[in-house]
């Protein structure tokens, strides 16, 4: 990864001629922007970050490399400080169709090497660890993260969008859990993370053995989706929108409301009760609080600190 000083979007002229409109006019500031072979970073507003899939000729399928630079993505994005907000999308046709099964078999492979099968365990389990990895990193980002859907979202898809905060996608879109047509359960986050972002294990479990497809309206009755939008400008110019309003917020406030309801999305209500309250016996002493009272006793607005 490459740290480079850019005024706006690490884009070529010609990917930048193919840019949704909304995204034509950057926000101008001399921030830290990471720079990738497989994913596609700008800031559209301040301090509203853009992460795109950026592999649209492969459909945006997951390779090694992009299982790497997801992880290193938004790992650099959490420590940034000028990033409050994520927008997550994909370029070209397709969100994404999924695992790139030449490199999938290219790295099952190398448990071929050994005949003993507690070795070739541990090459599966370190190739399973690594993609698990990759796809908490939008979980463990204090920065939320607005995944925009279009057009196909499969497998490694699914378990992408599913450690995002929010969902949201265009009509043309749809799901599909498909582990089980290739024979195997799925082992990445979406058995894990699914069920309790829609919150009802019966369809969760159809989905996910019958791999059939999930079209956008069932995705947005049952609650994968926050919202349904007709196309993909659309999409994107509405929840900048919404991830602009997030960015005004105070940082502090925001990164601790997800640190608190991650952590307390999988324990007992009292631990998370405990949780937070050991943050904000800190954090209520923080500048951002009296700023906030301030603003809303005057109904004026204000802006808050980089944290």
């Amino acid at each position: 990864m490459v740290l480079i000083k850019k005024s706006f979007v690490l884009f070529s002229p010609s990917k930048l001629a193919s840019a949704r409109g909304v995204l034509n006019r950057l926000y101008s500031s001399n921030v830290d922007v990471p720079k990738f072979e497989t994913l596609a970073v700008s800031v559209p507003s301040k301090n509203v970050f853009h992460v795109e899939l950026n592999r649209p000729k492969q459909l945006n399928t997951f390779s090694k490399i992009m299982w790497k630079e997801l992880g290193v993505c938004f790992s650099s994005l959490n420590d940034n400080p000028e990033c409050r907000v994520i927008v997550l999308s994909g370029q070209g046709k397709h969100f994404s169709a999924g695992i790139d099964f030449n490199s999938l078999l290219e790295e099952t492979s190398k448990a071929e090497e050994f005949d003993d099968v507690a070795r070739k365990a541990k090459v599966l389990n370190a190739l399973a660890t690594y993609c698990q990895d990759s796809i908490s990193s939008l979980e463990l980002c204090l920065k939320p993260v607005l995944a925009v859907v279009h057009n196909a979202c499969i497998g490694a898809g699914v378990d992408l969008i599913t450690a995002a905060d929010m969902r949201y996608c265009t009509q043309d879109a749809w799901f599909q859990v498909k582990e089980v047509d290739l024979g195997l359960a799925a082992d990445v986050g979406t058995l894990q993370r699914l069920p309790k972002v829609v919150g009802n294990t019966s369809t969760v479990r159809e989905w996910c053995f019958t791999a059939r497809k999930v079209q956008s309206k069932e995705a947005s009755d049952l609650g994968l989706v926050t919202q349904v939008y007709p196309d993909k400008d659309t999409a994107l110019q509405q929840v900048l929108e919404i991830a602009k309003s997030i960015a005004s917020k105070s940082p502090v406030a925001v990164q601790m409301t997800k640190k608190s309801l991650v952590y307390s999305q999988s324990r007992p209500s009292q631990e998370g009760l405990e949780h937070i309250k050991l943050i904000n016996q800190t954090m209520l002493q923080s500048e951002d609080l009296k700023k906030a009272a301030m603003a809303t006793a005057t109904k004026t607005e204000t802006e808050f600190d980089n944290l």
